[in-house]
Formats: C-alpha cells, structure tokens, sequence
C-alpha cells in the first residue's frame, strides 16, 4: 500500500512540475509541438494517427489527411489503420459499463444514450448483419462511408456479445479494406492533380 501510495504522489509531483512549466513556458512548448507534429515524419505519422482516432473522421479522414501532409501513401495507410484500430479494444470492452455509469451519474445524458444504442440495434438489425455476424461486421466496418468504422463496428460487436479475440481481428480486417479503398481514391485524386 505505501508504494503505490508513493507512486501517486511521484506522478502528481510530476504533472504539477509539468503545469508549472507550461504556465511559464507555455507558447513555446505548443510553438514547437506545432513544428514538430507539421515538419517531421515522425510528426506527420503521429498527427495522421490522431486523426484516425477521431470517432466520426477515421480512417476515411485520417489517409488523406496524411497524405496531404506529405506522408507517402503507404506511410499514410499504415498510421491509419494504426490510429484507427487502438480505442477498438477499449470500446468493445467498457462502453457498456461506460453507458450504464452515465445513466447513473449524468442522467440528463441517459436519453443521448439510448440513442446511440438504437442506432447501433438499428445497424445491427441487418439480415446479413445478425445472420453471419462476423461477416456482417467485416462488411460493415469496410464500407467506407458515414456512420460505419471501427467505432460503430466496436459498438455493434459490444452489443452483438462477440468476444474480443473474435471482433478484433473482424474490425482489424474491416479497416485495412476500408483504408486500401481510401488509399485508392486519394492516391486517384492526387494523381489526377
């Protein structure tokens, strides 16, 4: 007990000395994360992750936005999908204990939840979707269009009960297709200019 207690306090020592540096040296930190993040690879790579891991963007954002930022197209795949497949993990397994807390906690979010859940029952309620659920979720998750991906993938595979070590590799194969299709149409648009 006394060393994780001792743990805590060395990471809370360590983020109050982070906060006071930000406050005296705040811009120019942002200044050169803001270089970094735009004039490296490394950064660009990074950035195109982040990109991926927005749950409305995606994949079918975040390709050719690494593209237009200079990364080469495989590069731009490739952090991608990486982006894209890291909160899959974390939302099969706790986003229904993430729903049932926020009906608990924040009530007032209760009605925006059953929402979102009948939009997935809805998209899950698919004939091919429940007929061959791993199909169906490879499918979905493919199709490279609004309101499919990973995420919604994620949350439908929550809900159809599928195991992790079953879903995963799914949605893992569902984002590489739905990258190579972006990869295409980006790799067509830039040839073109």
């Amino acid at each position: 007990m006394r060393r994780k207690y001792l743990y805590f306090r060395r990471i809370y020592y360590i983020i109050l000395q982070l906060r006071v540096y930000i406050q005296k040296k705040g811009k120019p930190m942002l200044q050169a994360l803001s270089l970094w993040l735009h004039e490296t690879a490394a950064g660009e790579f990074l950035l195109t992750m982040l990109i991926s891991m927005i749950p409305v963007v995606e994949i079918r954002g975040g390709v050719p936005a690494g593209v237009a930022m200079g990364l080469p197209i495989p590069l731009a795949l490739l952090s991608g999908v990486i982006g894209n497949m890291i909160p899959v993990p974390f939302v099969i397994l706790f986003i229904r204990r993430i729903f049932k807390w926020i009906r608990v906690h924040i009530p007032r979010l209760g009605g925006m939840i059953d929402r979102l859940e009948a939009r997935a029952y809805r998209k899950m309620s698919s004939k091919n979707l429940v007929r061959f659920q791993a199909w169906g979720l490879l499918m979905f998750v493919a199709i490279p269009l609004p309101g499919t991906g990973a995420w919604t993938g994620s949350l439908i595979a929550a809900l159809m009960d599928l195991r992790l070590k079953n879903a995963v590799p799914v949605i893992f194969v569902g984002v590489v297709i739905a990258g190579l299709i972006m990869t295409g149409l980006t790799y067509g648009v830039t040839a073109i200019l």
